[in-house]
């Protein structure tokens, strides 16, 4: 969790940090009262500025998943689980709905879009990485 972001994505740095605490809080992977890296750690780990890393653990502080002891660190609040699986759900799938609504009138079949997304489960890495070159490969296929 936390070892990497993409710089070239079109999701700010401090998002793609928020969304993957917030991943990992709805996987399971974060569970309430694991201590998160600190601010310098982790911007030395993602070689980013740690203002950037302070924004993300605010913003989630504010959202009420991580809470600050000062002098001791970032947590994750407990009773959050639920709460922070459902609206990572409700967040994927709008995307997912706008993503299919827009290849559909783009012409794709659903047969087209099974197999995009049936081949992209089974790639492992970062949602914020580049789109492999054999998914890319797709997009000249014809019917």
């Amino acid at each position: 969790m936390l070892s990497s972001i993409d710089i070239h994505s079109s999701v700010a740095v401090y998002v793609q940090i928020e969304n993957h605490v917030q991943f990992a809080i709805a996987s399971g992977k974060l569970k309430p009262g694991d201590q998160l890296p600190s601010v310098r750690e982790l911007s030395e780990r993602l070689e980013v500025n740690p203002n950037t890393v302070a924004k993300a653990y605010r913003d989630l502080e504010v959202m009420g998943l991580l809470y600050t002891r000062r002098g001791m660190g970032v947590f994750v609040n407990r009773g959050i689980e639920g709460k922070c699986r459902e609206e990572c759900r409700r967040r994927i799938i709008g995307r997912l709905h706008e993503v299919v609504m827009e290849a559909k009138a783009a012409g794709l079949e659903s047969d087209d879009i099974g197999e995009i997304v049936a081949k992209s489960q089974t790639f492992e890495g970062s949602p914020y990485g580049q789109t492999p070159a054999s998914l890319l490969a797709l997009a000249k296929k014809r019917r």
